[in-house]
């Protein structure tokens, strides 16, 4: 960044271009390598490409490069035509002499790396337009300074018309208008700490609030003149009480650090801050990425560094085996009620089963909390889920997850907000299942997902917290004020109307009944990720495992049925329940603790577009897992396709049938 950025007044440079992505690819090609310039005025939104996921932008192997400069080579090498050819060839985003990117809706959806917004803004890109961007995609391209705006924005600018830096400032909180203004993240943060920056008391007074409101009250920093209370949007500082990155994201945050504050940083809160190796355990043995193993180990070696250099909790690996995924571990280990938990991963808002305050930022986002421990919060508006009833045998968490997807995430109700759960029917699930509830918020472009606390967490953290009393954690929770206030809305959902779902191929919210589906044989079943990882999620495996294996019956023939570990203590408790015999015996395919499938490193990724996979895991992009089709189901579900070769629900007593021979 330059002392010039941003300009007071913003005029397209005429001797630079505006990239459209349309949804006809081809005329994307042509702007990149036939010159072809388009204007906003002849394109209406539905001709623009909704829903651009950051896999699309930076697929898994463009992260394993940790300078900018270096992932901006390869922008958008996950777009693909029907072909699986690329549309995008190296270095045609930095070639092709653009200043302006145009999208259509919810421009940024799925993973929070920062690598996305990184691409574009190495590439040349310093302008960003879409109908609507995720919410930590958009952070992400607030942080590194980019101005973004909307459709007639540009019209008005390719027109000729000079537009004031209010013009792409106005709508935000002072904040992060500052932020902006200022350059970014990093020019921001070093004005406030040397004063030149002072922020005002927030001003909002006395009210009732959701858990999230009173999470981040409860840390801000400038609290107004009535004590600490914030309503949605409010702009305030708030102390972090911990948080985690991952190998695919230290090096980044090591580096970032170094070069803004020299090579003797120092961070905050190290016992609650953590660095994993999970992500890329697998990547050396994937043979698409044996180009990119220096690399991977060039991300390792760094991560090292910066945990040897900080002290924070190490997680790395030890003789190959993980201690588990990030999300899984932290909840077990550290992420305590009531805690304001960030990490650079979207899936961080898993956390909330436990009643806490938990999501996702990018490396540049998340290297400012470490150093200075507090970051800024915009405070999101709420959407309560009030659960009533009891799951019907065949349905789990993720079918309700699923259903909420196809209802509310699809048509935005859930978009950029905090989704709250409560109701007499949450105690019917166990705190596994309440994470999985909080883990697929990101699927809905949520900001994040907060459960109630109840005796049952009380209960469960207080086996995995002995310095804590039951009273101490008790007295930690955090529950809705009666009287508050969801911008979103407060929606009943009956639990026992739910039925077993899955998302089709390619994205979550293409929810499905598995009733409705016509036949869907399968070529690989896949249980694992930090959504489907858990204690409660092998208890759902070894129940159709064991009415599988007592019917006589093994894996279907042709499907390759994998199962992964989310964690070290999963796996330990699984091998004292004897989970591990049975699933051998049923011809389930085990894996030790980490990210696999899911992350496209490990076994269980798909091998050709024509194979298809019903996965427990939390998204199916394309190309996420592989080149093939891949359907979203819950854990019950996908254990039970495996033994019958297709998509199918599991019911108790399915497979006497399939066990008795021919003409009985």
């Amino acid at each position: 960044m330059t002392a010039a950025w941003p300009p007071a007044e913003v005029r397209l440079d005429p001797n630079k271009r505006v990239l459209f992505l349309t949804k006809d690819l081809e005329l994307i090609r042509k702007q990149l390598e036939e010159g072809l310039d388009l204007r906003m005025e002849d394109l209406t939104v539905d001709d623009l490409l909704d829903d651009i996921n950051t896999d699309v932008m930076t697929p898994a192997w463009v992260c394993f490069r940790h300078r900018p400069a270096d992932i901006a080579l390869d922008a958008y090498a996950g777009l693909v035509d029907a072909d699986g050819k690329r549309v995008f060839e190296t270095r045609a985003l930095i070639d092709g002499n653009f200043e302006a990117i145009v999208s259509g809706y919810r421009k940024g959806t799925g993973s929070s790396r920062e690598t996305a917004a990184q691409c574009e803004r190495w590439s040349g890109i310093r302008y960003v337009f879409a109908a609507s961007f995720a919410p930590i995609h958009e952070r992400n391209n607030l942080n590194l300074g980019q101005l973004m705006g909307d459709h007639a924005m540009l019209a008005r600018l390719q027109a000729g018309e000079a537009l004031p830096l209010s013009a792409f400032t106005d709508r935000y909180d002072p904040v992060t208008r500052t932020m902006v203004e200022n350059g970014g993240l990093f020019a921001f943060a070093k004005k406030v700490t040397s004063g030149e920056i002072t922020l005002p008391a927030n001003a909002t007074g006395k009210r009732p609030m959701t858990m999230a409101e009173k999470m981040i009250a409860a840390k801000m920093l400038n609290p107004g003149a009535e004590g600490a209370y914030v309503k949605p949007h409010d702009p305030v500082l708030a102390r972090v009480d911990g948080g985690y990155s991952h190998e695919f994201t230290t090096a980044q945050v090591h580096t970032f650090l170094a070069e803004e504050y020299g090579d003797d940083y120092q961070v905050q809160n190290a016992d609650k801050l953590a660095v994993f190796e999970d992500h890329l355990l697998y990547a050396d043995g994937v043979a698409r990425f044996a180009p990119f193993v220096a690399q991977i180990q060039t991300l390792r070696d760094l991560q090292k560094e910066f945990q040897q250099h900080t002290g924070v909790r190490d997680y790395s690996a030890r003789d190959g085996v993980s201690p588990g995924i990030c999300h899984q571990v932290a909840r077990e280990e550290f992420v305590d009620p009531g805690d304001f938990i960030q990490a650079t991963d979207s899936h961080t808002c898993m956390g909330g089963g436990s009643n806490a305050l938990t999501y996702g930022v990018g490396a540049t986002e998340y290297a400012g909390l470490a150093h200075s421990g507090f970051t800024f919060v915009k405070v999101p508006e709420a959407i309560r889920f009030e659960l009533v009833g009891e799951l019907p045998a065949g349905t789990t968490a993720k079918d309700v997850m699923l259903h909420i997807l196809d209802v509310y995430a699809k048509r935005e109700d859930t978009l950029n907000r905090s989704m709250e759960f409560g109701g007499p029917g949450l105690a019917s699930l166990s705190i596994d299942e309440r994470a999985t509830l909080c883990n697929m918020a990101t699927e809905c472009t949520a900001r994040t997902g907060i459960c109630e606390g109840d005796a049952l967490l009380v209960e469960w953290l207080a086996e995995r917290r002995p310095h804590l009393s039951m009273e101490e954690i008790e007295a930690s929770l955090v529950f809705p004020d009666e009287d508050a206030v969801y911008d979103g809305g407060v929606y009943t959902i009956d639990l026992s109307a739910i039925v077993p779902m899955v998302a089709k191929p390619h994205d979550p919210t293409y929810g499905a009944t598995i009733a409705e589906l016509e036949e869907v044989k399968i070529d690989i079943a896949y249980g694992g990720s930090c959504t489907a990882g858990k204690i409660e999620d092998f208890r759902y495996y070894a129940e159709v495992c064991q009415a599988a294996v007592d019917a006589g019956l093994q894996v279907a023939e042709g499907v390759d049925f994998y199962i992964q570990f989310g964690s070290k203590p999963v796996q330990d408790f699984a091998r004292a329940q004897g989970w591990i015999e049975l699933f051998e015996q049923a011809g389930v395919m085990l894996i030790n603790p980490g990210c696999g499938a899911c992350i496209g490193c490990g076994p269980g990724v798909s091998e050709t577009a024509e194979q298809v996979t019903v996965s427990a895991i939390n998204r199916n992009f394309s190309g996420r897992s592989g080149p093939g089709k891949l359907y979203l189901a819950s854990p019950l579900s996908v254990a039970a396709s495996a033994f019958v070769g297709r998509i199918a629900e599991y019911r108790e007593g399915m497979f006497a049938a399939l066990a008795q021979p021919a003409g009985a």
